[in-house]
């Protein structure tokens, strides 16, 4: 089929608003936020029901034509970009938009997976309940991109990532049949939990039209402090103390080397040290609770006491009031973007078991600087599920053309030691395209055939999300 009879064929499902043909309004579609990776397609596909995508994956199914799904297209691995071949469809999920159902006896939502993330948050915040998912472009992602990533962010700690949020899934298989797995129940033990084959498979095995998520009582108190440590070894023994004192009041606990702040407070706008020494370690706790006077200041100046006293703290801050406390969440969120201010960067999404992770930095820190004099790392990350940010700036007033050379040689050091230390090379970002041959040499070969079995299984003629992930067939 030619690209003018599909693109009838598809406006005969979606109608005129449902296709993007106009190469100026395709463009947003071909390449990421950040420009990194840029793509083709014969058509921009805009579906508004899962009766349609269904439709739309039926008709391409039928002409062995590749679908590439899209969310808000806010990742960073290139997961949702088509390839350059110019054949493939992108099939946005963005007119997905609706809130379908609030149970709030079942503590349940039911949404569509082009609802933005923060719509989500705000519809939760409405009904009196909270869905803690949150992390930096909430504004703007989408919940069928989050459950293709299997998306983490900053209060993983107390209520898990995406697969820990779900109950069930709506989601249209690569030959156009809908599997309507959405159902609100904590206990169904039928057989496989087969929402589980599509979370974090990037929209290789089928695309995502709804979900029904786990929702919360809303927070009601919420204590923010900003720790100095001597050491990262500090922070893991800072959050057992924290853990045993407070339990699931924890929510959040993020660790920030020196190198980290100081891009911050170099380059954003309105950032300040909170301390008037350098400290090499900070992390950032924040306790909540569901009652309106919980006692959280009391319990954390309690740990903060004993952590001094054993030498696991230098000095530590509670937040006054809200402004202070976006004060501190600037100084942690505000990394990535700093970083990139100090010219090229080699950024690295990885995980090892919590307990490992000092020895991680310090051997890898030490591989680095002996092999590459002068690099710049900056480590950061939410220390309680073992997911690290470790990413490496060029020795400053250097050439950045000769550092970018070096990024295979430095991603090696970097995804070696990782292995070594029993750890995954993409805790939360995904695989998408710029990971795929690296996930072939450190992903387990039996666990690569195993997906290989099930993508063979559903999608035989390989036409979902080709090229990201794994080089499936």
């Amino acid at each position: 089929m030619n690209v003018h009879n599909l693109r009838h064929a598809l406006e005969a499902i979606v109608g005129p608003a449902g296709l993007v043909c106009d190469p100026e309004r395709m463009a947003s579609y071909l390449s990421d936020w950040r420009n990194a990776y840029r793509g083709k397609a014969a058509l921009v596909v805009r579906p508004a029901t899962t009766v349609e995508v269904a439709a739309v994956v039926r008709l391409c199914h039928e002409q062995r034509i590749a679908v590439v799904p899209q969310g808000g297209n806010t990742g960073l691995c290139g997961g949702s970009i088509p390839d350059d071949s110019g054949t493939q469809v992108v099939l946005s999920l963005t007119r997905l938009n609706r809130i379908r159902e609030i149970d709030t006896a079942n503590e349940t939502i039911t949404v569509e997976a082009g609802v933005i993330l923060q719509t989500l948050q705000a519809a939760a915040a409405e009904a009196g309940r909270l869905f803690p998912l949150s992390l930096g472009a909430q504004g703007s992602c989408t919940v069928g991109g989050n459950l293709a990533t299997n998306a983490g962010g900053t209060a993983v700690l107390r209520y898990g990532n995406m697969r820990d949020l779900t109950l069930g899934l709506e989601v249209v298989l690569p030959d156009g049949q809908i599997w309507n797995g959405l159902r609100g129940l904590r206990k169904d033990n039928t057989g496989d939990d087969l929402k589980h084959l599509f979370i974090g498979s990037e929209g290789t095995l089928g695309i995502i039209t709804a979900a029904v998520l786990k929702l919360y009582p809303a927070v009601c108190s919420v204590t923010t402090a900003w720790v100095a440590l001597p050491s990262a070894e500090a922070a893991i023994e800072l959050i057992g103390l924290v853990r045993g004192l407070c339990g699931d009041r924890l929510t959040g606990f993020e660790l920030m080397s020196r190198q980290s702040v100081e891009f911050v407070l170099r380059h954003v706008t309105g950032c300040s040290d909170p301390f008037d020494q350098i400290h090499p370690w900070y992390v950032l706790i924040e306790l909540s609770d569901t009652q309106p006077e919980a006692p959280l200041n009391e319990l954390l100046e309690t740990g903060m006491g004993q952590a001094l006293e054993r030498g696991w703290v230098t000095d530590a801050v509670l937040a006054g009031n809200q402004a202070q406390v976006a004060a501190l969440w600037a100084l942690r969120e505000g990394i990535s973007e700093a970083q990139n201010h100090e010219g090229p960067s080699l950024k690295h999404d990885i995980s090892v078991p919590v307990s490992l992770i000092p020895a991680f930095i310090q051997a890898t820190d030490n591989r680095l600087l002996d092999d590459f004099p002068g690099v710049r790392i900056v480590a950061y990350g939410h220390v309680g599920d073992g997911n690290l940010h470790y990413n490496i700036s060029k020795p400053a007033g250097s050439d950045d053309d000769a550092f970018t050379a070096q990024r295979a040689a430095i991603t090696q050091i970097i995804y070696d030691a990782t292995t070594r230390f029993h750890g995954s090379i993409s805790a939360e970002h995904g695989i998408g395209q710029a990971k795929r041959e690296a996930a072939q040499h450190y992903k387990d070969p039996l666990e690569l055939q195993l997906m290989r079995t099930l993508k063979t299984t559903l999608d035989p003629q390989g036409l979902m999300n080709p090229g990201k992930l794994f080089q499936w067939l």
